[in-house]
């Protein structure tokens, strides 16, 4: 980390230049700042400071064409290649439904917005449109490919452009907060009641909002018929073994402001160091298996049968990743997804070979 405790632009700017092959998210880690940070110091040279408003670049995005979306957290980074299609705005939530880019968006969160352009090594001009919450952490990017519509992007770049073009970023000065409260006591008689009348996966959040518990806290708490502890190998685990046998599954992967949504199978895994790494043809993840905390196999009850989720979480208790078998609505659940999770490994057990 450099000396200075908050550096300037041109600092940030002179850091980039001596480390290259650093990846972004790291260069903000060793300089202290935040990612928003180190692209607002380019304004003026690569960067272009764009309107945020979520629905109002729904409104515009499609004309981009075929485009990589990415939605990304602390330890997981999703992306799809395809067209925004299927939109529907909301001042609370907004929804892209399309066969490849699948996103539910939460507006508020979308606080400043960068349109980016970079030469990489090899010449290539790449341009992005990058937006991050109050904090600096980034909700969601869209970057171009070879077969986007790069005039539909000068365009909507200019139409979207701020007066304002500092170099400088000024995070929010309040602190985010977590949906854990590990200071209250659960109920778990209350929490098993309401658990057992869901009637769609959607309630489970306003359940544990109106309970004012976390998702740790209610996974610790149902029972073992609810919320079954794996070791979290299990994730590993499950994608190989959805590879092996042609499973369609759905992986979500999110933020304050996104989450991200691929539905269909998996193919080319591998790993590098702590990164379980997925790169089919039109969906990539990014996984560091070393910030899973608790991997837990979740059973929720809807109108249709019960149905299965995988998910990890952090040290935090914030959700990193989460899976379903894929499903449509109406039908019950696959047998061959609930068969896979329960033959994942529990928390300190020991699989023979």
């Amino acid at each position: 980390m450099i000396e200075s405790i908050c550096p300037t632009p041109s600092e940030i700017r002179a850091y980039r230049a001596a480390n290259p092959k650093l990846r972004e998210r790291d260069i903000a880690a060793e300089l202290g700042v935040s990612e928003a940070a180190l692209v607002a110091a380019e304004c003026g040279l690569t960067t272009v400071r764009i309107d945020s408003d979520a629905n109002r670049f729904l409104e515009r995005v499609a004309e981009l064409g075929e485009v990589l979306a990415l939605t990304r957290n602390e330890s997981a980074v999703h992306e799809k290649i395809g067209v925004y299609e299927n939109i529907k705005a909301g001042k609370a939530a907004a929804l892209v439904l399309g066969t490849e880019i699948d996103l539910r968006i939460f507006p508020s969160a979308w606080a400043h917005g960068f349109a980016v352009t970079k030469t990489d090594s090899n010449g290539d001009v790449r341009r992005s449109l990058q937006f991050f919450d109050k904090w600096g952490n980034a909700v969601h990017k869209v970057h171009l490919r070879p077969a986007s519509n790069g005039a539909a992007y000068d365009r909507l770049v200019e139409d979207f452009r701020l007066g304002d073009q500092s170099q400088h970023f000024v995070a929010d000065a309040s602190a985010p907060t977590s949906d854990d409260h590990f200071d209250v006591a659960v109920d778990a008689g209350e929490l098993r009641d309401r658990w057992s009348k869901l009637t769609d996966t959607h309630q489970f959040h306003g359940m544990l909002r109106n309970l004012n518990i976390g998702r740790s806290q209610a996974l610790h708490a149902v029972g073992e018929d609810l919320a079954r502890r794996l070791d979290p190998t299990g994730v590993e685990a499950m994608m190989r073994g959805s590879a092996e046998i042609e499973l369609p599954i759905m992986c979500f992967v999110g933020n304050r402001g996104v989450i991200q949504i691929h539905s269909g199978q998996v193919a080319r895994i591998g790993v590098m160091g702590p990164w379980l790494n997925v790169m089919d043809p039109t969906f990539h993840l990014h996984l560091r298996t070393d910030h899973i905390a608790e991997l837990w196999a979740v059973r929720k009850p809807t109108a249709d049968g019960h149905v299965t989720s995988l998910e990890a979480l952090d040290a935090k208790g914030e959700m990193v990743i989460q899976f379903f078998g894929k499903r449509k609505e109406g039908l019950a659940e696959r047998p061959e997804w609930r068969s896979l999770v329960e033959r994942l490994p529990r928390l300190n057990t020991i699989v023979a070979a």
